[in-house]
């Protein structure tokens, strides 16, 4: 059986190929991460999902609909730098890769905005001393 070699341009051509509760999760992560990061960071689709990025990576959306991803049902966001991050609140699971730390939601009503807030902040923060948007004092 061979996969399907997906390309995924956009967020149409995402939203088209998910199913319905993944496509409001999806949205519903991409509304939070959009109001919380600062407006350097840009939002772009690598590896077929939506990546948020700054001076390096920030975090990544994967839907289990979109192959490679290593989960089976749920989307998965992903923070690229995981293993830097504080999370006190030991929100996110570590998996089999060193680098990434992720949470695995299987519906919208799981989607907690606080400690989700409170990471994307820790992350934006490290973000700015991994680049030129760092202010001095």
């Amino acid at each position: 059986m061979t996969e399907t070699i997906m390309k995924i341009r956009n967020l149409v051509d995402l939203f088209a190929i998910l199913p319905q509760e993944e496509k409001i999760i999806v949205d519903v992560l991409r509304q939070i991460i959009t109001e919380t990061l600062p407006e350097y960071c840009k939002e772009k689709i690598s590896y077929n999902v939506p990546f948020f990025y700054g001076n390096k990576g920030i975090c990544i959306i994967w839907p289990s609909t979109v192959p490679r991803g290593g989960i089976k049902k749920g989307v998965l966001l992903g923070f690229w730098y995981g293993y830097k991050l504080n999370d006190q609140d030991r929100f996110l699971s570590r998996g089999t890769n060193k680098q990434i730390f992720f949470k695995i939601y299987q519906t919208a009503e799981e989607i907690d905005e606080k400690p989700l807030k409170k990471l994307l902040k820790e992350a934006i923060k490290l973000d700015r001393t991994n680049g030129h948007h760092q202010t001095y004092r």
